[in-house]
């Protein structure tokens, strides 16, 4: 056994991952991407332009972000430095700029990657800045969340996102076959095995190989699996569903649409039956969070805050206990009262928004700063809310060219009962007032 592991030899004989070995070595070879990467792909267009800029890369696992960021640095001839947000800290942070400061007085240029970037603070994220406006880093950050919510605005003003998809059922064939020419040989396993396999990967170029070298691996000579022997040599469920297909978009749809009927059973199935499927609970999270804020609304303004705390639950507990609070969300926002008040009244107000938006507001809610502001009547006879009877003073905060308009219709549901009471003393006291 010591000759196996003897120094000398240990880094020859130790296997590369069949990942590792079929990484494309040029952007052509990318597969799944040809939106980034294709003739026509906005990163080609952009390499060609020579002005390429910080980028953003969205997409899941799998889909080739860090692939891409590395052939880029060959593309531009910039000196590529990669990190992990989950590892790295202020101080490394800090030597990497002061290096890449160094680079850039020499007229070299450094292209910073930064896996899982969503991971860095606010304050951490900021410290990007200064080197990213003065040209000391281009930066390339990848993420698997989505980056509206979960990198800051300034950093995101500076830089271009570049959404990945999930490598389709072609691509993941692609590989597959790619795979087989680098080892000589065949998967064995038949038609409906190798489907399955595909779908196990669910869009995941790695898992995809990873997947296919556990079955070289477990196969003995001229031994063929089929998809229930290769559920069982590879310990892993195959997916009930396709969630790239129909099934994805018909279970969640059938899940919104049992919250909005009330009938927290159907919802708990559907609930299961995507889980059982492999889905992302996530997904599943944001979608609740969308029911409670299009069909719940004020009815029950508890609702959002339910959602958002199953979403932070499950952030925290991870599978399967964090499931358990997704499903009670599905379960509130099932048995909650229903209202598209707010949306309804949104919608409106958008549409009153573009045909109205040029519009000036009555100068009365203007706030007037200056004398020359005051003089043009900024700020005249408005009347403090507070220090009025009731704490209404019933003015009219629309345009004056447009009148007042009635959008929010509350339900006579849930806390919207409460809701319209209200509305209906203040527009009362508006009448009687004369407003």
């Amino acid at each position: 056994m010591s000759n196996l592991f003897d120094a000398a030899g240990l880094s020859a004989r130790a296997p590369r991952p069949l990942a590792d070995r079929l990484r494309p070595a040029a952007l052509a070879d990318v597969h799944g991407q040809a939106h980034l990467v294709g003739p026509d792909g906005a990163l080609t267009r952009l390499i060609q332009s020579g002005a390429m800029g910080s980028l953003i890369f969205w997409g899941p696992p799998g889909t080739g972000k860090t692939t891409v960021a590395r052939l880029l640095a060959g593309e531009t001839s910039l000196e590529f430095v990669q990190l992990s947000a989950i590892f790295t800290g202020v101080a490394e942070l800090k030597k990497i700029f002061e290096e890449a400061r160094g680079r850039r007085a020499i007229g070299r240029g450094t292209l910073l990657f930064v896996d899982e970037i969503h991971r860095f603070n606010r304050a951490q994220q900021d410290s990007f800045l200064p080197v990213m406006e003065d040209g000391s880093i281009t930066l390339i950050g990848a993420t698997t969340e989505n980056p509206s919510f979960e990198l800051n605005a300034a950093l995101l003003s500076r830089a271009r996102v570049m959404t990945f998809k999930s490598l389709d059922e072609a691509a993941l064939e692609q590989l597959l076959t790619r795979a087989e020419t680098l080892e000589g040989k065949p998967l064995p396993l038949d038609e409906a095995a190798r489907k399955t396999l595909v779908r196990m990967a669910d869009g995941d170029g790695r898992a995809s190989l990873t997947l296919a070298e556990e079955v070289w691996r477990a196969a003995r000579e001229d031994e063929v699996f089929d998809a229930a022997a290769l559920v069982e040599i590879t310990q892993r469920r195959a997916p009930i569903y396709d969630k790239s297909a129909d099934g994805h978009y018909n279970l969640i749809s059938a899940l919104h649409k049992s919250v909005r009927g009330s009938d927290p059973d159907a919802a708990l199935y559907y609930f299961a039956r995507m889980l059982d499927g492999g889905e992302d609970p996530l997904f599943i999270a944001r979608r609740v969070v969308r029911m409670a804020v299009e069909d719940i609304g004020m009815a029950d303004p508890q609702a959002l805050q339910v959602a958002m705390a199953a979403k932070d639950a499950y952030d925290f507990l991870g599978s399967p206990e964090g499931e358990l609070a997704i499903a009670q969300a599905v379960v509130h926002m099932a048995t909650a009262p229903k209202s598209n008040a707010t949306y309804l009244a949104f919608k409106a107000a958008q549409k009153a928004a573009k045909e109205q938006g040029s519009l000036k507001p009555p100068a009365i809610i203007l706030n007037a700063p200056t004398k020359l502001m005051k003089s043009e009547g900024y700020g005249a006879g408005y009347r403090y809310d507070h220090d009025e009877p009731d704490a209404f003073s019933g003015q009219n905060y629309f345009p004056d060219a447009m009148g007042r308009r009635k959008f929010y219709e509350p339900a006579e549901r849930g806390f919207e009962r409460d809701i319209k009471k209200r509305l209906d003393y203040w527009e009362r006291l508006r009448k009687e007032r004369g407003e």
